[in-house]
C-alpha cells in the first residue's frame, strides 16, 4: 500500500511538471511562421497598399450583405461612390498608416467615426432624388457590418502576427512577473511589444492556487517557482508590486533568491531600461528597488500650472548640467517644450553623457553643450551673446562635505565665485528667472561647504535687492533660492554608499545612531527648482515639506530588508549584514535644519514653503567677498574661517574661530593687500 501511494505521488508530480512544460512550449506552425515573417518583411508602403486593396474588395461585399439583410438594392454607381468615400475616410483617419500589431481602440474609434461620416455623406448626396437609391436602413446596416469587418480583420491579423512571430521572441529574454494585479497585467501587455523581453507567466501567492490566467498567461503560486523557472529558462523576474511595503518586498526578494534569478523592481510601467542594476548572483546582488520605498512618504507631485511657466517656449540654461540634480533638471526641462536648452559643465564626460541622452529622447529639441567652469564670466558672456537666455537654473557647485572641507579654497572659490558670476551675468543680460540650488547645510553652517552655500544665497539675495525694475513695476530678473534636504540616489549620497557596501557584504557604516536627515527624490528636487522659479517674486528661499526626518540607521535597515537580507547584531548573530557606527565627521550635525528662523509661509503649492531671510547690503557683501577671496590667497585655514565668521556670525567652524578673531583677520588681510600693492611690477618679456 505505501508503495502504491509513493508511485501515485510521483506520477502526479510528473504530470504537473509535464503540464507546465507543455504550457511553455508553443511550437508555431511552420507555414504560419513563414507567412508571418513575409508579412512583417513587407515595406511600410506595401503594407498600406495591401490593407487598402483588401478594403476595396471587402467593403463592397459588406454593402451587398447589408442590402441583403435590409431587402433592398443599390445602383452600381452608388456602390462605387460609397466604397470610394469609405476608403477615403479611412485613409484620412490614418488607419492605413497605423502599425497593425500595435493598433489600439482609439485608432479604431477614429476610423469608425470616419466611416460614419462617409455613410452620412452618401446619404446626403442621394437624399434629394425622387427615388431613394439606398434605403437608410441598408446604410446603417452597412456601417455596422463594415465596422465589424474592420475590427475583426485588424484584430485577427494582429493576433496572427503576435502569435506566429514568437520565433523572434526566442531571442528575447523570458521574464516572469511577480504580481498578477493590474500593474502586472499592464506590464505584460507592454512587454509583448518590446524586443528585449517576453512575458511567460505570473507568480502570485493570492491568485496562483486558483488556476487563473491573466492576459493569456498562467498564474503560478510561489511554491512552484523553481519548477516554473526551470521549465521556461527564466533568468529575470520583475516584481510588479508598486504599492507594497518595504517589509513585504524584502520577503518576496528573499524567496526569489532561492531560484537563482535576476530581479528588478518596477519603477514605472515601461521602466525596464538596460542600464538598470541587475543581480550579479543570488548571494551578493542588490536589486534596483524603487527609492520611493526608502522615502517613507508619498512623493510630492508638481503643480502643472506652475511647472512650465518659466520653461515652455523659452531658452533655458542649466549650470552643472552633468550632475545628479543638473541632469534631472535637464530631463524635466526638456519634457516641457523649451525653445532651446543650454548645458554648462566642467566635466567633459558628464556633459557628453547628458547631451547624448537628451538628443536621443528629444531629437527635435535644440541642445547646446558648453564645456567650462561656471566661474568663467567670459564663457557666460559668450553663452548670453549666442542666445537670449530667459531662465537660468544654477546647480553647479562642489557639494561633498568632506571634499570641500579638505579643499576649502577651491570649494569656496567654485561655489561663491560661481554664484556671483551667474548672478552678475543674469542681471546684466536681463534674464527673466534665475534660481540657485542651495542646501540645508547652509542653515547655521558648521562646515566650509555649508558656509559656501550660505554665501551663495547671500549673493542671490543681494542680486535680488539690486535687480532692475521694468515699466510695469516688476523686476527684470527674479532671483530666488531653493534649499534641498538629502537627495536619495544622488552622487555621493548615502544610498549609493549603502548599496556598494551591501554588494560587498557589509558592514553599513553610520556615523551615529541618532543621526537623522530630511530626504527627497531627485525628480522632486528638480521639480522644486522649476516650480520655485515660477512662484518667485525676488529674494525668497523655497523649501519642500518633506515630512518627518528619517534616522539614517532606519534607512540602512530598510535597505537591508529590501535587499532580501537580515541585519547581523548581538541578538541575531546569524544575520547577513552588520551595521557599524564610526562617529561623527568634523562639523557634521546630528540633525539638519531647512529654515534659519520661524516665519515660513505657504506658497501656491501646498507642499512648498517660502521664506524671506535676512540679507546683507549689496555693497557690504561685495567688500566682504573681495576680502574673503584675498584671504583664500593665503591658504590659511584660521584666517579663512575667521573671515567667514565675520560675514556669517552663525557659522561655527571646526577650529572654533570667534567673531572676535575678525579683527586679527582683517589686520592680516590689510597687511597682505599692502604687501601686494607695494610689490614691484615685474617687467613683461618683449
Amino acid at each position: 500500500m505505501p508503495y502504491a501511494i509513493a508511485v501515485a505521488t510521483r506520477l502526479i508530480v510528473s504530470l504537473k511538471v509535464l503540464r507546465t512544460m507543455l504550457y511553455f512550449t508553443h511550437p508555431p506552425v511552420p507555414l504560419a511562421r513563414v507567412l508571418s515573417g513575409k508579412l512583417i518583411a513587407i515595406s511600410r508602403g506595401g503594407k498600406s497598399l495591401l490593407m487598402f486593396g483588401a478594403d476595396c474588395v471587402a467593403l463592397p461585399l459588406c454593402l451587398q450583405l447589408a442590402l441583403l439583410c435590409a431587402g433592398a438594392g443599390a445602383p452600381p454607381a452608388v456602390t462605387l461612390l460609397l466604397t470610394a468615400m469609405s476608403v477615403a475616410a479611412l485613409a484620412m483617419s490614418e488607419l492605413y498608416s497605423a502599425v497593425v500589431r500595435y493598433l489600439d481602440q482609439r485608432m479604431l474609434a477614429i476610423a469608425g467615426l470616419g466611416l460614419g461620416g462617409a455613410v452620412l455623406a452618401v446619404s446626403a448626396l442621394t437624399l434629394g432624388r425622387d427615388q431613394q437609391p439606398v434605403a437608410p436602413l441598408a446604410l446603417a446596416a452597412y456601417w455596422l457590418i463594415a465596422m465589424f469587418y474592420l475590427v475583426a480583420s485588424r484584430v485577427a491579423v494582429r493576433a496572427f502576427l503576435r502569435r506566429h512571430t514568437r520565433a523572434t521572441a526566442l531571442a528575447r529574454e523570458p521574464v516572469a512577473i511577480y504580481g498578477a494585479g493590474d500593474t502586472g497585467a499592464r506590464l505584460a501587455q507592454a512587454m509583448r511589444g518590446d524586443h528585449r523581453y517576453t512575458p511567460v507567466c505570473f507568480i502570485d501567492e493570492k491568485y496562483g492556487r486558483e488556476q487563473r490566467t491573466v492576459g493569456g498567461l498562467r498564474v503560478f503560486p510561489p511554491e512552484r517557482l523553481a519548477e516554473v523557472v526551470a521549465a521556461s529558462s527564466i533568468r529575470l523576474i520583475v516584481v510588479a508590486l508598486p504599492a507594497t511595503s518595504g517589509e513585504r518586498l524584502g520577503a518576496v526578494l528573499r524567496m526569489l533568491r532561492t531560484a537563482g534569478v535576476s530581479v528588478k523592481f518596477l519603477h514605472g510601467l515601461l521602466d525596464l531600461a538596460d542600464h538598470a542594476l541587475r543581480l550579479q548572483g543570488p548571494a551578493r546582488g542588490v536589486p534596483d528597488f524603487p527609492l520611493e520605498q526608502l522615502l517613507g512618504r508619498a512623493p510630492v507631485q508638481p503643480d502643472s500650472a506652475l511647472f512650465s511657466r518659466c520653461v515652455r517656449g523659452k531658452s533655458v540654461l542649466v549650470t552643472g548640467a552633468g550632475g545628479s540634480i543638473g541632469s534631472e533638471l535637464c530631463r524635466q526641462v526638456a519634457g516641457l517644450g523649451p525653445r532651446r536648452l543650454h548645458l554648462l559643465d566642467h566635466s567633459e564626460f558628464a556633459l557628453y553623457t547628458i547631451r547624448q541622452e537628451l538628443q536621443a529622447n528629444w531629437p527635435q529639441l535644440p541642445v547646446r553643450a558648453h564645456l567650462g567652469s561656471v566661474c568663467n564670466e567670459q564663457l557666460l558672456e559668450r553663452i548670453m551673446q549666442e542666445d537670449s537666455i530667459d531662465t537660468i537654473y544654477h546647480a553647479a557647485a562642489y557639494k561633498h562635505v568632506t571634499m570641500v572641507e579638505t579643499n576649502l579654497v577651491e570649494g569656496l572659490r567654485n561655489n561663491v565665485v560661481g554664484a556671483r558670476a551667474v548672478a552678475n551675468i543674469a542681471a546684466k543680460y536681463l534674464v527673466e528667472t534665475c534660481v540657485l540650488v542651495s542646501s540645508d547645510k547652509a542653515v547655521r553652517p558648521s562646515t566650509i561647504m555649508g558656509a559656501s552655500k550660505r554665501l551663495s544665497e547671500l549673493v542671490f539675495q543681494a542680486a535680488a535687492q539690486t535687480a532692475a525694475w521694468n515699466s510695469n513695476g516688476e523686476r527684470r530678473t527674479t532671483f530666488s533660492m531653493v534649499r534641498f534636504g538629502n537627495v536619495l540616489g544622488s552622487s555621493g549620497s548615502v544610498v549609493p554608499l549603502f548599496r556598494r557596501q551591501l554588494q560587498q557584504g557589509g558592514p553599513l557604516t553610520i556615523t551615529d545612531a541618532a543621526m537623522e536627515r530630511y530626504f527627497m527624490l531627485i525628480p522632486e528636487a528638480a521639480q522644486l527648482v522649476i516650480q520655485a522659479g515660477a512662484m518667485a517674486e525676488g529674494g525668497e528661499v523655497f523649501v519642500l515639506d518633506m515630512g518627518q526626518p528619517i534616522r539614517i540607521v532606519d534607512l540602512a535597515r530598510r535597505m537591508i530588508a529590501l535587499a532580501g537580507l537580515t541585519e547581523k547584531s548581538a541578538r541575531h548573530p546569524q544575520g547577513d549584514i552588520e551595521i557599524s557606527y564610526v562617529g561623527l565627521f568634523p562639523g557634521e550635525k546630528l540633525q539638519e535644519e531647512l529654515l534659519t528662523a520661524d516665519g515660513a509661509e505657504p506658497s501656491r503649492h501646498p507642499r512648498i514653503l517660502r521664506m524671506k531671510e535676512q540679507a546683507l547690503p549689496p555693497a557690504v557683501l561685495d567688500q566682504y567677498l573681495d576680502m574673503l577671496l584675498a584671504t583664500c590667497d593665503t591658504n590659511d585655514r584660521w584666517l579663512i574661517e575667521a573671515m567667514l565668521k565675520t560675514i556669517m556670525t552663525e557659522f561655527t567652524p571646526q577650529t572654533g574661530a570667534r567673531a572676535a578673531d575678525a579683527e586679527a583677520a582683517l589686520r592680516a588681510i590689510a597687511q597682505l593687500s599692502m604687501a601686494q600693492a607695494q610689490a614691484p611690477v615685474q617687467p613683461q618679456p618683449s
